[in-house]
């Protein structure tokens, strides 16, 4: 294994010299051939367990799991809040929620430092291609051409500082087509950093035809907990409109609608939650209802779902095949994420939000010849705010004091500190929200959960290692008593930790408020 370099040279000169301060070109050009590229390549709602390193069932993964086989598969990567636009806040700037201006779906505050801010000023040349979904415009990048809002999955617009244009073609592979030509354009004297953001699979998972037909006669194998009944857990969960079998829509289903319909009553029709589908088996027409129909719901959004996913894997074969080509492996960390995970079916649900495991956890593999150990499985406990001051170590840079997370540098290298994290912090804010997801915050230790609905002034509490799917609320059983207070403890010293200390258990915020106020002026 060779030594990781890193240019000490360059990291002295950032200690002195303002944050976002010109470093000279000459010691940028010289550090470009010892500093690694970084591709940070990044989905939207991409389950962990819909990837075959991560040891699915309803689909293989064969190029991102070259990731894996070449680097290290992180086994318990958690978001601290569930929901695209906070989850890319947060990435960007290695702070919480509460502190980076960003707790919903509000405007994000792009005069703040960020990662790609950082890496600019230390001579990296910095792009961001597709979803970007945070309000303003990206800024710290020297290219970037991006979706606007959620984008679209065919013929989508794109933008940049000075122009926008509709390109044709399938959005995945517009973004790994243009990732690509980043790549051949950029300065060939300073290393690069790029952001390759993908729309899939957000919903409406709207596959290209290829994808597609892989999937459209496949059954896919249903979760356990497909036809979960929420005993023994609280209102939150059962008051939630992301059910598979109750909230799917017309849309969603990608059902057909009467071909003299238009503009609202179009619109209105696509949005109803059909209670019974009309089908064709071997050319008869067949109407589904009841337990027929549930089935065949969770069946064709898993089918779009996974082809959308599918896309994403060729194209990230694609791009890891042009760096072969071109001689940049070697040199180059590659990274595959997603903004959060993904329920699929899993306790009867689509969509993220709750912190229950499935949209909790999201994938992180990373590859870096010579430095990471191929095939390495790396269980340390590692979060999103970790990303931005891990990109920064590896690059040599000096990770700023107010950043939140932590560098994940040494579990890359297959180290464990003995003082690493043993426990996380987890708060969702968007209630009233989409789908009646509760306001709630909560712990996550590496064995068990407790999570707080402060609004219902409602707990869970789950023993993962016996209840890895959450089944069986503890909360309250009085052989548990003790555990309990310890989690509440836990769950209280992260709060004061991490500085987010508007409320505590037990207290009721006043009526209409999510949580702190957002910071630096941005729009709630």
């Amino acid at each position: 294994m060779k030594p990781i370099t890193v240019p000490f040279l360059l990291a002295g000169a950032l200690q002195v010299l303002p944050l976002l301060g010109g470093l000279s070109t000459v010691v940028a050009a010289a550090e470009a051939d010892q500093r690694p590229n970084i591709l940070f390549i990044m989905t939207d709602d991409h389950a962990s367990h819909a990837m075959t390193c991560y040891g699915s069932v309803v689909n293989k993964t064969p190029h991102l799991d070259r990731i894996a086989e070449g680097g290290v598969r992180f086994d318990n990567c958690f978001v601290t809040n569930s929901i695209c636009t906070p989850s890319r806040a947060t990435i960007l700037t290695g702070k919480y929620s509460h502190l980076n201006g960003v707790p919903v779906f509000n405007r994000f505050d792009g005069s703040q430092p960020t990662v790609a801010k950082h890496l600019q000023a230390a001579g990296y040349y910095t792009g961001l291609i597709g979803k970007w979904h945070l309000g303003s415009d990206p800024t710290g990048f020297d290219h970037w051409e991006i979706l606007p809002g959620q984008g679209r999955y065919r013929n989508p617009v794109f933008y940049t500082a000075t122009d926008t244009r509709t390109i044709e073609g399938y959005c995945t592979d517009i973004i790994n087509d243009l990732s690509i030509e980043f790549l051949k354009n950029r300065p060939k004297d300073r290393p690069f950093f790029l952001m390759s953001h993908h729309k899939a699979p957000h919903r409406a998972w709207e596959p290209d035809e290829r994808h597609g037909a892989m999937f459209a006669n496949r059954t896919i194998p249903e979760p356990a907990t497909l036809r979960d009944d929420y005993a023994t857990r609280t209102d939150a969960i059962k008051e939630n409109q992301q059910r598979v079998f109750d909230d799917m829509t017309r849309r969603d289903l990608k059902l057909k609608p009467p071909a003299d319909l238009k503009g609202k009553e179009l619109n209105q029709w696509l949005g109803v939650k059909p209670t019974e589908v009309e089908i064709e088996v071997d050319g008869r027409k067949k109407i589904l209802t009841g337990e027929e129909l549930n089935a065949w719901k969770y069946q064709r959004y898993m089918q779009d779902y996974l082809a959308c996913v599918q896309s994403v894997d060729t194209n990230v074969g694609r791009l890891l095949d042009w760096l072969d080509a071109n001689g940049l492996s070697e040199n180059t960390i590659v990274i595959y994420t997603s903004d959060q995970g993904f329920y699929l079916g899993d306790k009867g649900m689509y969509d993220k939000r709750f912190m229950y495991e499935e949209s909790l956890r999201t994938p992180f593999v990373v590859r870096w010849p010579g430095v990471i150990k191929p095939g390495t499985v790396q269980k340390g406990m590692a979060l999103n705010v970790d990303f931005a001051p891990t990109l920064l170590d590896v690059a040599g840079i000096p990770i700023p004091a107010d950043i939140q997370g932590r560098s994940l540098l040494p579990l890359l290298r297959g180290d464990r500190p003995a003082d690493w994290r043993t426990s996380m912090y987890y708060r969702y804010y968007h209630d009233p929200g989409h789908h009646r997801t509760a306001a709630h915050y909560g712990v996550r230790t590496e064995t068990h959960k407790l999570i707080y609905f402060w609004k219902k002034n409602q707990w869970e509490m789950f023993d993962l290692v016996a209840d890895p799917h959450e089944q069986k609320n503890l909360y309250g059983n009085p052989a548990h008593r003790e555990l309990q207070e310890k989690l509440k403890a836990e769950l209280y010293r992260l709060k004061r930790e991490l500085n987010d200390n508007d409320q505590f258990a037990h207290e009721q915020p006043p009526a209409g408020v999510d949580g702190p106020p957002p910071r630096r002026g941005a729009n709630p």
